[in-house]
């Protein structure tokens, strides 16, 4: 099978990397100091790195594990509730970039995440700056 066939998931060797990346892009927005911005997330983080790293995994070629615990992942749906501008979408960018380059993404699995998170952050903003 070549790398282009294979998912990402199974190019990057299993679900370690993406529980890294969640926890790593969770450990980033703990740390933000925009009340705003931090507001949009839970005071505590376990659940969100379960659900974003479950979802990431899914997403990228691994397990249901998401889908059968959570439902269909409806993400404009789920994240309806929170105000996101550009300003808030390019922050989020912010951290995930960041968070991809400390869990060490390799190239080619990296630019493709990325690729996923610049169309999905977009596809997620519901309000103007």
């Amino acid at each position: 099978m070549s790398v282009s066939t294979r998912s990402v998931f199974d190019r990057l060797g299993g679900p370690d990397p993406f529980w890294t990346v969640a926890r790593a892009f969770y450990a980033r927005i703990e740390a933000d100091s925009d009340p705003t911005f931090r507001g949009m997330f839970p005071a505590t983080f376990d659940e969100a790195v379960r659900n974003q790293a479950e979802f990431l995994i899914q997403y990228f070629g691994g397990p249901t594990t998401y889908s059968d615990r959570r439902g269909h992942p409806r993400l404009r749906l789920r994240h309806m509730p929170f105000s996101i501008d550009v300003a808030a979408r390019n922050r989020w960018m912010e951290h995930m970039r960041a968070a991809l380059i400390a869990a060490q993404i390799p190239s080619p699995e990296h630019e493709e995440m990325l690729a996923y998170f610049e169309h999905a952050a977009t596809f997620l903003i519901n309000r103007e700056s």
